[in-house]
């Protein structure tokens, strides 16, 4: 079901600079992607020069929130097409005065334009949608096209973590990875009932569980 969209929205978004940056190109064409070029300095976004983390796909802002209040020695830079539930993670981080975080309002495509090559810690994937139809498999955020953009702007010795409530899109992404020559680690195919600690559940992860359904993860990095 879809999301009513939030009362004043526009002007919410418009008063959350203070945490918000918004991508001037959504078109999804990567020709358009390569010529645009707004490197955020993230220095002067979060005002420290701790490490900065990525997720992409934040929904409504709990795994970026309480990441960034189990880590404030580091930064979290949250990624999000939707305004409607981006306004949400917003209200969140400002209402528990989180210092450590930052949103960034556009798509995945355009991630070069914005973040300087091999600026980022860790890439978090949260149950992106599983795009199950074949027509829609670029769209996956798992897809190789998206993968190349990851290699571009994470650090050598960078990890990108993925969890999913969907078997088939894990193992489409199992394959992915290893096409691309990344090292998979610490893989779960019921990853509540495994020994991996630190976990940050989110609010899907939190639904599905609770419907008995396995959580996967795995941990992807450069060889």
């Amino acid at each position: 079901m879809r999301m009513k969209r939030k009362k004043n929205l526009d002007e919410r978004i418009a008063a959350s600079t203070d945490y918000l940056v918004t991508m001037h190109n959504d078109s999804l064409d990567f020709n358009d992607a390569v010529n645009e070029n707004h490197i955020i300095d993230f220095k002067r976004l979060f005002g420290n020069d701790n490490p900065v983390y990525l997720e992409i796909g934040s929904g409504k802002g709990q795994f970026g929130c309480t990441f960034a209040k189990q880590n404030p020695d580091k930064n979290i830079l949250c990624v999000e097409r939707n305004r409607n539930v981006l306004i949400l993670a917003i209200d969140m981080a400002r209402n528990e005065n989180i210092k450590n975080i930052r949103f960034l309002c556009g798509t995945a495509e355009y991630l070069p334009s914005y973040i300087a090559e091999k600026s980022v810690e860790e890439i978090y994937l949260n149950f992106s949608c599983p795009f199950p139809k074949n027509r829609h498999v670029a769209h996956r955020l798992t897809n190789p096209r998206f993968l190349e953009i990851y290699k571009k702007i994470m650090k050598p010795s960078g990890v990108i973590c993925q969890k999913t409530d969907n078997m088939h899109f894990f193992e489409y992404s199992l394959e992915s990875f290893c096409e691309c020559d990344f090292k998979l680690s610490n893989i779960s195919l019921d990853l509540h009932n495994s020994d991996f600690e630190g976990n940050i559940v989110t609010e899907y992860e939190s639904k599905f569980a609770s419907l008995g359904m396995p959580i996967y993860r795995l941990e992807a990095r450069l060889k």
